[in-house]
């Protein structure tokens, strides 16, 4: 169900194509100078200089990646931006630009597309990123979002996944698996609610987990503690479909081994509790749940001592010699080849 707390309601027919556009956008200042030219023309301009792009394009479906019953549009709008920054992140490179293109069912009214673009431009706001253009058209199926995320790099900064080398060690961001926890609650209180609409969820003790999965972070702030640290991943992702996937991803495409550390993963206690409460394995839903857009890299072991002890970054295991395979290693300390149990597009 959309929730719409409007009580004047806009047909998009009112506005038309271009109309909409000017609608929707005219809010978004333009805040980088390589944004020569946003939206308005039939292209937009960007100067990079010197400096190498990075561009990166995903696209969200209703009832494939999102559920409107549970997810506000503000929040969605942020996440489909949060979820392209991050995949320029995953470069070491820096956003500066997006584009974004919705195609919407004649069941949502332009408010409902304000509250969308009130979430895009807060999270454009909060990473200084431009709005530069998109496009919008009708849909028969509710409603489609495609956004391409724009950034920049100096060639020798750019983080590939293919650089991983024996030895490195394998650190990551924040704590994984509570995304896929938060939407595990959400789902499970959509199910009361068909059933009896007046039941009022206590949410209180799962927000943190909630809010991982309707609000998540991409993470910025890691790329710049890494420069400041004078530390050059030696290769890097995003973790969008689970550290299990994502590490295997860099070992393939590296050409090595691994052994991921299982008490050395990061999970948060809130985390912990709910997978008690659904019966779940911590472990299973940290290495499988996904979404948690938490940065996993590589790094020589010489750059251990920059990065030891920083309350952002965990050492969670180390890279091999392809032979030995991908390997996680339990608290039973036994070897359990590495699977790829994570969100599979087409499955």
């Amino acid at each position: 169900m959309l929730e719409d707390k409007n009580t004047h309601r806009t047909h998009l027919s009112e506005l038309g194509e271009f109309g909409l556009i000017d609608h929707l956008t005219k809010d978004f200042p333009i805040v980088n100078p390589s944004t020569l030219k946003g939206v308005g023309d039939d292209g937009a301009i960007i100067d990079f200089g010197d400096q190498k792009a990075v561009i990166s394009s995903d696209l969200l479906i209703e009832g494939v990646h999102f559920n409107l019953s549970y997810v506000p549009l503000k929040h969605l709008g942020y996440k489909s931006i949060m979820v392209n920054l991050s995949d320029i992140y995953a470069m070491n490179a820096i956003a500066t630009q997006v584009v974004v293109s919705i195609a919407v069912s004649n069941r949502f009214p332009v408010e409902a597309l304000e509250e969308l673009y009130e979430g895009i431009r807060l999270a454009c706001d909060i990473y200084k990123v431009d709005l530069v253009g998109g496009d919008t058209t009708s849909s028969t199926r509710g409603l489609i979002i495609s956004v391409t995320a724009i950034g920049m790099a100096p060639q020798e900064k750019i983080v590939y996944r293919n650089g991983a080398k024996e030895n490195d060690l394998i650190v990551v961001s924040g704590d994984l698996g509570s995304a896929y926890m938060g939407l595990q609650v959400l789902e499970r209180e959509n199910e009361v609610f068909k059933v009896n609409p007046n039941m009022q969820p206590d949410l209180e003790s799962y927000q943190y987990l909630i809010e991982r999965q309707l609000k998540p972070e991409a993470r910025k702030d890691i790329v710049l503690l890494l420069d400041k640290l004078g530390v050059q991943p030696t290769a890097m992702m995003d973790i969008s479909d689970g550290l299990s996937s994502e590490l295997l991803h860099i070992c393939k495409q590296s050409h090595v081994g691994c052994r991921l550390v299982e008490e050395k993963i990061p999970l948060d206690p809130t985390l912990i509790n709910a997978c008690e409460e659904f019966t779940l394995s911590s472990t299973m839903v940290a290495l499988s749940g996904g979404e948690d857009y938490e940065l996993l890299f590589t790094i020589a072991p010489s750059d251990y001592d920059k990065i030891k002890g920083n309350p952002n970054l965990s050492v969670i295991g180390y890279i091999t010699e392809p032979a030995q395979g991908c390997n996680l290693i339990t608290r039973a300390n036994e070897a359990i080849p590495l699977k790829a149990r994570g969100w599979n597009a087409f499955r």
